[in-house]
């Protein structure tokens, strides 16, 4: 059974017009986690990465078994205000309106390869914004990865003009 099987679609949500992917069945689902996640590990194995970031928070659940398994650092991307330490910033314009990805100060050495995490690939907007930060903080963000891509929302070809590589496990058309 593959992964798109085992996520949910549900319509109107959040707001009407909508359909939201989403990853927790997928997620609940003992094998079809297990596959998504080894999915990835065989696709980054081997691959000159020494952190994993990822954005919160759906993008902690994938990117912390993955960072592990292929012996990177992980890095979390978080909302303004969440990190106790000193940060550094990125203001967005999200599809919600404005907002801010931070991640600490010393959570990239200069020249870090990165590999950029997330569940889904939808505008693009929040990932655009956290490979922005990243490479402000000295980072070499070397693809992107998501367990869904949203092709018609535009977000695949938005971070290919940013230059970034591109890994989903599936796709759905809206």
């Amino acid at each position: 059974m593959p992964i798109k099987s085992r996520i949910r679609s549900i319509a109107d949500f959040p707001k009407p017009g909508v359909i939201f992917r989403d990853i927790t069945t997928l997620l609940k689902d003992t094998t079809g986690f297990r596959i998504a996640i080894h999915k990835l590990i065989n696709h980054y194995r081997g691959k000159k990465i020494q952190k994993v970031a990822a954005i919160e928070a759906r993008g902690f659940i994938v990117g912390s078994p993955l960072a592990y398994a292929i012996g990177a650092g992980f890095v979390p991307i978080r909302k303004a205000g969440k990190l106790p330490a000193k940060t550094i910033g990125h203001d967005y314009e999200s599809e919600y309106g404005q907002d801010r990805l931070e991640i600490h100060t010393d959570a990239i050495t200069a020249g870090d390869h990165i590999l950029l995490v997330d569940d889904i690939l939808a505008t693009g907007g929040s990932a655009a914004a956290a490979c922005s930060l990243l490479r402000k903080a000295g980072g070499i963000v070397t693809e992107c990865a998501f367990i869904v891509n949203l092709p018609n929302l535009g977000g695949h070809e938005r971070l290919e003009k940013l230059g970034l590589r591109i890994f989903t496990l599936a796709e759905f058309d809206n």
